[in-house]
């Protein structure tokens, strides 16, 4: 996926009808393979990205309370019902409420931003897998008639994916990442066992399995490997 400077190399030199010439080969600078990246190599359209989504989330919390008086609630994940498979697209989209969507915020813009670190193209393939895989494993396992909604499950496979990756990409880098957001942020991880009222500790559960899943698919992609 990135491409490792080439060593310089210096021919002998040999004479050309007279003319002395010595063919060298630039000399690269220093790159790191987008791999290991630990920052959106595009700052801006990462942050851009980020900050689009983050407002659709709130756009569409503002039209389920004032058009459809949060009835779009119901639309989320339904356990096992062929009806409420298509909640897996919708669920990460809709909130309970303002506190629901408020919680989540922060974790999903900065998780989602630096898991942009290798690319937007990159960052889409995983957030489809921790969106599908992490809503299937809701389906196939939450309570009977529960409905499961909230983007907490995306924010648990990207960090997931943050600490994770490191090590299937031996990049000391982003280990280094990975211990800082596990210092801050690894109290939310109890968050994928069951215990807490009215929270779906299957859809952060599988939600970071679908994290894991993905930093490694995206190892085995890297063509070094």
């Amino acid at each position: 996926m990135g491409v490792l400077p080439r060593c310089p190399v210096s021919l002998p030199t040999r004479s050309l009808e007279g003319v002395e010439v010595t063919p060298t080969t630039p000399r690269p600078g220093r790159t790191i393979r987008s791999a290991n990246r630990i920052w959106p190599p595009q700052t801006r359209a990462a942050a851009v990205v980020m900050v689009g989504f983050t407002a659709l989330l709130y756009l569409i919390e503002f039209v389920d309370v004032t058009v459809f008086s949060q009835r779009l609630d119901n639309d989320g994940i339904q356990p096992r019902e062929l009806s409420g498979l298509d909640g897996v697209l919708y669920a990460p989209l809709l909130h309970h409420g303002w506190a629901h969507l408020s919680a989540n915020t922060m974790p999903v813009l900065l998780f989602g931003f630096l898991a942009m670190a290798s690319g937007l193209r990159q960052w889409m393939a995983v957030t489809a897998t921790i969106w599908l895989v992490g809503g299937l494993g809701v389906w196939l396992t939450a309570a009977p008639g529960s409905v499961t909604i909230g983007a907490s499950g995306l924010a648990f496979g990207w960090l997931a994916f943050l600490l994770v990756r490191g090590l299937f990409n031996r990049s000391v880098l982003q280990i280094a990442l990975a211990v800082l957001l596990f210092f801050f942020w690894g109290g939310v991880l109890w968050g994928v066992l069951p215990g807490q009222p009215n929270i779906s500790w299957q859809g952060h559960l599988f939600g970071a399995l679908a994290g894991v899943l993905a930093a490694w698919l995206v190892s085995r992609a890297d063509p070094r490997r």
